[in-house]
C-alpha cells in the first residue's frame, strides 16, 4: 500500500510532526508512506516539496490579503483564519498518482484550496484528513472556544467586525466547504476523542465517517535519562525543582503563559525552564527565577530538556492532543494541564500527572506542589512512561491506521 501525507510544513508546528512520526511509523510497519509538503525543510527522500514556484507564495498572500480586507485592515486575527481559497493543484504530480490513498493533515496557508480539496475527492482515490484542529469543521477558525454556532451553519463570527451579521464571510465559506464534500467521502480521523465529539457535532460533517486515533511517538528517541547529566549539558542548576512550559510562541495568549505566571507568585522556590520562540518576553513577568531556552528544533536537545527537568506543565486554553505531554510523559516527566480538549486523555488525574480546573491559577499551582513535593514522584513518572508506551507507541497507531486506509478503500471500491 502506498500513503501520500498531505501537510503544509515538513517540521514547523505540532501537525508536521505528528504527521512526521506517523509517516515513519506507517514505514516501519509495511506501509510506504511519503509526505507531501509545501515548506520542505530536509533532505530526506521520504518528503516531496511541491514544485518550485512563484504560486507557492501568492496563494499564502492572496489569503492573507483576503482575509486582511474582510478584517477591515486589522491585523487582530490575521492569522487566526484561513479561508482556503487559493492553493495547489497536486493531483497531477506523481507521488499523488501513485498513490493508493491520500492522507491530508494540516493544509492551510495556501497549501490547499477548497477547489484542490475537491478535486482530489473527485480523482477516485480514498482521502482520509486528520484533524489536527477544528477548522475542517467549521468554516474558518481553528479554535471555537465558546462558539457553537458550527453545530447549525457558520455565521456571526467572533473573529470578524461587526459582529451581528448573520452573513459573513464565514457564512460564505462554509457555504463552499459544503459544496467541496457534496457527494463525497472522506475518513475523517481525530487525534482525541474530545475531538471526535466536537467533528460530530458539526452540521458541515453530518454523514461523514469520524474516528479517533491518538498521534505517535517514538519511543526509542523520547525516553528516560539521566537528569543530573542532562542538566549539565544544558548548563541549568543541579540542586533546584525545575518546571517547564514549551510553546513554539510562548507569547501566544491560547497557550496560557498568563495563568502561569499566576500560578507561579505561589511556588517561588522553584525554578522554571521555558523553551519556545519569544521566551525573552515574559521573564520580567515571572515572580521566580527562569531560565529561557529560546527556540529549539534539535530533536536530540528538546529530549534532554525533558529528561532534565521535574515537571511539565502545558496551561492551554485549548487543546487536541498535545504531542509535548506525550513527549514529556515518554521521558517520566510528570504533566499538569488544564481539564480541556483531550489533555484530560492523556493525563489520568494523580496517576501519571494532575489535571487543573479550567483557567483555574490556583489549581494549577497546587497541581505543580503536589507533584514536586506531596506525590510518589517516581510512581507517577513510571506511570507516565507506561502510559505512552501502550496508548501511543507506533506500531499500535500505525495499526489502527491501517486499518481506516482499508476500510476507505473498500468504500471507494464498492461505491464504482
Amino acid at each position: 500500500m502506498r500513503v501520500l501525507i498531505v501537510n503544509t510544513s515538513e517540521r514547523t508546528g505540532g501537525a508536521a510532526v505528528a504527521a512526521n512520526r506517523l509517516m515513519m511509523a506507517l514505514n516501519n510497519n509495511g506501509v510506504k508512506a511519503k509526505m507531501l509538503v509545501r515548506d520542505k525543510e530536509s533532505d530526506s527522500l521520504t518528503v516531496v516539496g511541491l514544485p518550485k514556484s512563484q504560486m507557492l507564495n501568492w496563494h499564502f498572500l492572496w489569503e492573507r490579503l483576503v482575509i486582511f480586507f474582510h478584517c477591515r485592515f486589522s491585523r487582530k486575527h490575521l492569522f487566526e483564519i484561513d479561508l482556503a481559497n487559493s492553493g495547489s493543484d497536486i493531483t497531477k504530480l506523481r507521488e499523488f498518482q501513485e498513490a493508493d490513498v491520500i492522507h491530508l493533515h494540516w493544509i492551510n496557508q495556501g497549501m490547499l484550496s477548497l477547489s484542490g480539496i475537491r478535486k482530489i475527492l473527485k480523482s477516485g482515490k480514498p482521502v482520509v484528513w486528520t484533524m489536527h484542529d477544528i477548522w475542517p469543521a467549521t468554516a474558518i477558525c481553528h479554535l471555537t472556544l465558546n462558539c457553537r454556532n458550527f453545530t447549525t451553519h457558520c455565521h456571526n463570527c467572533r473573529l470578524l467586525p461587526g459582529k451581528g451579521s448573520s452573513s459573513d464571510l464565514s457564512t460564505s465559506v462554509w457555504r463552499k466547504k459544503e459544496k467541496m464534500l457534496e457527494d463525497s467521502s472522506i475518513y475523517f480521523v481525530t487525534c482525541s476523542h474530545w475531538l471526535e465529539q466536537e467533528a460530530k457535532a458539526s452540521a458541515l460533517l453530518r454523514g461523514q465517517k469520524i474516528v479517533s486515533i491518538p498521534n505517535p511517538i517514538d519511543t526509542h528517541i523520547y525516553r528516560s535519562g539521566d537528569k543530573q547529566t542532562a542538566r549539565k549539558n544544558l548548563g541549568l542548576p543541579e540542586d533546584k525543582r525545575l518546571i517547564l512550559f514549551v510553546s513554539q510562541r510562548v507569547t501566544n495568549k491560547n497557550k496560557g503563559m498568563d495563568y502561569l505566571i499566576d500560578a507561579c507568585r505561589q511556588l517561588k522556590d522553584y525554578e522554571l525552564v521555558i523553551l519556545g520562540g519569544h521566551a525573552e518576553e515574559v521573564v520580567d513577568q515571572l515572580p521566580l527565577k527562569a531560565h529561557p531556552l529560546g527556540y529549539v528544533n534539535d530533536e536530540r536537545r528538546i529530549v534532554e530538556i525533558y529528561q532534565a527537568v521535574d515537571v511539565f506543565v502545558l496551561p492551554s486554553l485549548s487543546e487536541n492532543l498535545p504531542n509535548t505531554i506525550m513527549e514529556a510523559m515518554a521521558c517520566g516527566v510528570p504533566c499538569v494541564g488544564f481539564k480541556v480538549g483531550g489533555i484530560p486523555e492523556e493525563i489520568d488525574h494523580k496517576r501519571n500527572g494532575y489535571v487543573a480546573e479550567y483557567r483555574d491559577s490556583d489549581d494549577l499551582a497546587r497541581g505543580i506542589r503536589w507533584i514536586l513535593s506531596e506525590a510518589d514522584y517516581d510512581q507517577l513518572s513510571q506511570e507516565a512512561v507506561r502510559k505512552v508506551a501502550h496508548s501511543y507507541s507506533q506500531q499500535s497507531v500505525a495499526i489502527s491506521y491501517l486499518d481506516v486506509y482499508h476500510q476507505a478503500m473498500a468504500f471507494k471500491h464498492y461505491n464504482l
